[in-house]
């Protein structure tokens, strides 16, 4: 495990301080958690904005399935004639 200095201002500090003793958690336990959390929400925003992408190409090319067939498909469900996803 590494170290790495921080300088927080003290709007920061004394609520950080105030949480820690709330939550009898050191200071760095708390402020790895949120650092953790923010990475993990970067990630998934990351995630989110390429799926977008994909999603706009798909229509820009015409790769799409109409509602039509969506519907038909989820009317299908429970039934002893349920359809396959409908494909591309």
């Amino acid at each position: 495990m590494s170290v790495t200095s921080i300088r927080l201002r003290p709007e920061i500090e004394n609520p950080l301080e105030a949480l820690a003793k709330k939550l009898d958690r050191s200071k760095n336990y708390i402020i790895n958690q949120a650092i953790k959390e923010f990475l993990e929400r970067k990630s998934l925003d990351e995630q989110r904005w390429s799926e977008t992408i994909e999603a706009i190409d798909s229509v820009k090319y015409s790769n799409v399935i109409s509602a039509g067939e969506v519907d038909d498909w989820l009317d299908s469900w429970g039934s002893e004639n349920e359809l396959k996803p409908p494909q591309i």
